[in-house]
């Protein structure tokens, strides 16, 4: 019994990878467009206390990547193909921290937050230095992205599904994110380096 299921399956992988050839001929190269959310700051005071000194940033990065696919009849099936992608990549939320104990409005809330502020213009900048990259590694992705055959209608939205999958996990999309992350935790850094707390100091000293 088992020496004809082994040939079968050769048989059926054969046919599947015979089918996605034929496709080969639909694909177009797919127009990208790549954008930057708009992007909002809220400022809120926990009830637990926190840092009396520092603040906090929690940064939201988004990336949506909406794609645009054909269908191109054949024999036997259809082919699914990329023909467009707009994809949307950068911060969309900032939610900054203060402890509570700092009073709005205060010397001392005014000073954390105009750091913080530092720190939102620094995540704003990296997607901004990040901007070519991040078009050229979409469009390399989207460009790779061989059509899909399937047998019947049935199947198309989820070849259309796994389009955006096989997209958003190439290479070079995931290489762009990991560097952006890295990023992050260097300018960070270097925000807090080149503030020397002048202006808390000052009023603390004004108490």
């Amino acid at each position: 019994m088992f020496r004809f299921l082994v040939p079968l399956a050769a048989v059926l992988i054969c046919v599947a990878a015979h089918a996605d050839e034929d496709c080969l001929g639909v694909k177009v190269r797919p127009s990208i467009t790549v954008t930057t959310p708009d992007w909002t700051k809220s400022v809120v005071q926990p009830m637990r206390e926190m840092d009396l000194l520092h603040g906090d940033v929690i940064a939201t990065l988004t990336d949506n990547y909406d794609i645009t696919g054909d269908v191109t009849p054949i024999e036997d099936g259809y082919c699914v193909y990329l023909k467009s992608v707009a994809a949307t990549i950068g911060y969309s939320d900032f939610l900054v921290q203060i402890d509570i104990r700092n009073r709005p409005d205060s010397c001392s809330y005014d000073a954390i937050l105009s750091h913080e502020d530092e720190h939102i213009r620094a995540y704003l900048s990296i997607i901004d230095d990040f901007k070519t990259d991040l078009h050229n590694a979409v469009y390399t992705a989207a460009d790779s992205v061989m059509p899909i055959f399937v047998r019947d209608a049935a199947g198309i939205d989820g070849a259309l599904d796994e389009l955006n999958a096989r997209l958003q996990s190439h290479p070079d999309v995931v290489l762009v994110k990991q560097k952006i992350t890295a990023a992050e935790e260097i300018r960070n850094k270097k925000v807090d380096l080149n503030d020397n707390g002048a202006s808390l100091k000052k009023c603390m000293n004004e108490k």
